[in-house]
């Protein structure tokens, strides 16, 4: 699991920038309710995304939330006094205060079912009565584009997939949500080259492979074995669900 304190210097950068955030707060934004006048961001990050979903609507206040430090300090800067350092399964809010929730690549680093269970139950907890949450799904399976990486990586060790579009539907189902839309966008600039994959390997990003284990070491040979190696190869597409808090 990567280190996110650790991370935030380099995130923005290594992910696309400000052309995957502008892509990302587009699609959210396509599926909160023009009435909405609030928005809890949940994993906010370095405050990428949570800026461009406060300047995509003037009327919409904007709340974000980050459990590390580095990153909420990074939100800090981009949304001064609008951003709380805080754990997703036990967000520091009143119940229904939100008219809208996001989460947008977070269900996938839950770690377990029970804790993406609680995260999404936290979510409806703060939304109010008619309000939406939307969330990404299925990111891991993003990054599948076709290419000669995923050639190679589709014999890595399987892990499990906690934001699974299905699991995340049972957990919203699970508290009272209903399934209200989906979008899709591209993650701009995050197409794998084989140099990078190589990269993430030695940075702990494929958590059945982490540093150190011989059996990375022989995934990053294979890698290194492909042609172009700092060829990106095509950008993932991302999913977003919202369900209504009826």
């Amino acid at each position: 699991m990567l280190d996110y304190d650790k991370e935030a210097e380099v995130y923005d950068a290594s992910r696309g920038g400000e052309p995957r955030a502008e892509a990302a707060a587009r699609a959210v934004l396509s599926l909160v309710p023009p009435r909405a006048r609030s928005l809890l961001d949940v994993a906010c990050g370095t405050g990428i995304v949570t800026r461009r979903l406060a300047a995509g609507r003037e009327a919409l206040r904007v709340t974000g939330v980050d459990l590390a430090h580095a990153m909420a300090r990074r939100a800090a800067g981009r949304l001064p006094g609008a951003v709380v350092l805080a754990d997703s399964r036990r967000l520091p809010f009143r119940d229904g205060e939100f008219d809208a929730v996001s989460s947008v690549w977070l269900l996938h680093l839950a770690g377990s079912g029970v804790n993406a269970r609680a995260i999404v139950g936290e979510c409806a907890r703060v939304l109010r009565p008619g309000g939406v949450y939307v969330t990404t799904v299925d990111k891991g399976a993003s990054h599948n584009v076709g290419s000669d990486i995923d050639a190679v990586l589709a014999t890595r060790p399987p892990s499990t997939a906690h934001d699974a579009a299905e699991l995340v539907e049972t957990h919203a189902r699970a508290h009272g949500l209903v399934p209200a839309g989906h979008a899709r966008f591209t993650g701009h600039g995050q197409g794998r080259s084989p140099r990078r994959t190589i990269a993430d390997l030695g940075r702990g990003w494929f958590v059945t492979l982490p540093p150190g284990d011989p059996r990375a070491e022989e995934f990053a040979a294979r890698l290194a074995a492909l042609p172009d190696q700092d060829r990106p190869r095509p950008d993932p597409v991302f999913t977003l669900r919202a369900f209504v808090k009826p």
